[in-house]
């Protein structure tokens, strides 16, 4: 007669975990977790989703600046020469990518301009603080607060992209140009 094949302790710890988690995301599941097929992944993976879920659900919303001890702020940029400007823009730049804090599309700007950006809207910005190592806060340098996507397209759009944007919208494409200030940003993990 053959024997049961029992699951070894790492199985059944991914089990008890997944019942955990399924209890904790519980009171925050709405209509919108009813088309994802959770049953159908292997539970390692079905526990990794749902601690995102959980860790979404409960993080606290806080300004950007919040997230440092002591709160993270910048004076004004027209109180710097250049030089003072830019050794700022990267210590901040660095301290906000410690916190996986990620600048997207700043080839456009000047230090200056980007310092004041970072300044103004992202250091108050109302943010969730999701503590997961793999959880990266992306800021669009290029967005424009009533949704123009000029800046993008410009400078940052493939080919495929602009052609996508003049199907859909059409209209053509602002030329292109190549940003005046490169920079090599941390980025985040692929």
């Amino acid at each position: 007669m053959p024997r049961a094949q029992r699951p070894d302790s790492d199985e059944v710890d991914c089990l008890l975990r997944n019942a955990e988690l399924r209890d904790a995301i519980e009171p925050y599941l709405d209509e919108s977790i009813a088309d994802l097929d959770l049953d159908r992944l292997p539970t390692a993976v079905e526990n990794r989703f749902l601690e995102s879920m959980l860790a979404w659900e409960q993080a606290p919303v806080e300004t950007v600046a919040r997230w440092f001890q002591p709160v993270l702020a910048m004076q004004p940029a027209c109180t710097l020469d250049a030089e003072q400007l830019h050794d700022r823009l990267w210590e901040t730049i660095e301290r906000l990518f410690e916190k996986r804090i990620v600048l997207d599309f700043t080839d456009h700007l000047s230090d200056r301009e980007l310092y004041t950006l970072i300044r103004r809207d992202i250091l108050t910005a109302p943010i969730k603080r999701v503590d997961l190592p793999d959880n990266y806060v992306h800021f669009d340098c290029s967005a424009s607060d009533d949704g123009d996507l000029a800046t993008w397209l410009t400078y940052y759009a493939s080919d495929e992209e602009r052609e996508a944007w003049s199907l859909e919208s059409g209209h053509e494409p602002p030329p292109r140009r190549v940003p005046a200030h490169p920079r090599a940003l941390p980025v985040a993990p692929v």
